[in-house]
C-alpha cells in the first residue's frame, strides 16, 4: 500500500474515532510532565482546561493526569511566573510542557538540619541549602508578634537587612533595575501590589529573598522578594 493512501486511511480512522468519542460524551484522559528550562520538574503547577482552573496540579515529579470532556480544545499549565501556557489538544492524550523559566530543583531528604528547612518561593518550596544568597525568615505564629500595630512594624522590628520607612520597604543589598525600589510582595503564592491590609495576627510566616534567590522571579525580583504566608491559607 502506498504511503499516501495509508496516511489517508489512518487519518480517516482517527477522525471516525474522534467523532464517535465526541458523540458518546466519553471523557478523555490526558497526562504529561511539566519541566522548566533546566529540565527540572515544575511542582504544584495548576492545570487549566479551556482557560478554566481545575483542581489538578503537578506532583513532585512534575507529572499530571486529568480527564477532560471530548469537546475540550486546549489544556494549559498555570504558574505564577508564566501565567497560563496552553497547548491544543487535537485528540492527543499525552501533552508535555517545557516552560521558559528556571526553577531551582526540589531536593528531598530524610535528614533534617538547618539546610533542609523549606522556603516557600510562591509556586512551591525549595530547600534552604539550595538558595545561594541570604534569606531571612520569621515564624509569625509566635504570640509576641501579635503585639505589633502593623505588618510594617513587624517587618521593621524582626527582619534584619530590611529598611522600613512608613509604608515604604527596601531590602538592603539589592540594586534596583526598576523605577521603584520596592520589593516584590508575594502573599500565599500570589503577587500583590500592597500589604497594608494585612494585620500581624493574620500572618503565619514572612520570608525575604534577595540576590540569586530572588532571581527566579526575573526582573520583578530585582529589588528582592518578600514572601508572606497567612494563617489558614493551607486550608483554603
Amino acid at each position: 500500500m502506498k504511503p499516501r493512501i495509508l496516511l489517508l486511511l489512518l487519518t480517516a480512522i482517527f477522525a471516525l474515532n474522534l467523532s464517535y468519542s465526541q458523540k458518546s460524551g466519553k471523557k478523555m484522559t490526558i497526562s504529561g510532565v511539566v519541566i522548566d528550562a533546566d529540565m527540572y520538574p515544575v511542582v504544584n503547577a495548576i492545570i487549566m482546561v479551556d482557560e478554566v482552573k481545575t483542581d489538578v496540579t503537578t506532583n513532585m515529579k512534575g507529572a499530571y493526569k486529568i480527564r477532560v470532556k471530548p469537546d475540550a480544545e486546549k489544556i494549559g499549565v498555570f504558574t505564577f511566573l508564566t501565567g497560563n501556557v496552553e497547548e491544543s489538544i487535537n485528540g492527543r492524550t499525552r501533552i508535555n510542557f517545557n516552560l521558559d523559566i528556571i526553577i531551582p530543583p526540589l531536593v528531598k531528604s530524610n535528614i533534617k538540619d538547618a539546610g533542609d528547612d523549606e522556603i516557600n518561593v510562591g509556586y512551591g518550596t525549595v530547600k534552604r541549602r539550595n538558595l545561594t544568597s541570604s534569606v531571612s525568615k520569621i515564624d509569625a505564629t509566635n504570640p509576641k508578634y501579635a503585639s505589633y500595630n502593623s505588618i510594617y512594624d513587624m517587618i521593621r522590628g524582626e527582619l534584619p537587612g530590611v529598611q522600613v520607612q512608613g509604608t515604604s520597604i527596601r531590602i538592603h543589598g539589592t540594586s534596583s533595575l526598576m523605577l521603584s525600589s520596592e520589593p516584590l510582595f508575594v502573599v500565599d503564592g500570589v503577587a500583590v501590589s500592597s500589604i497594608a491590609d494585612i494585620r500581624p495576627q493574620m500572618v503565619r510566616s514572612i520570608e525575604v529573598l534577595k540576590g540569586s534567590s530572588a532571581s527566579i522571579y526575573g526582573a520583578r525580583g530585582a529589588n528582592g522578594v518578600i514572601l508572606i504566608n497567612l494563617i489558614g491559607a493551607k486550608n483554603q
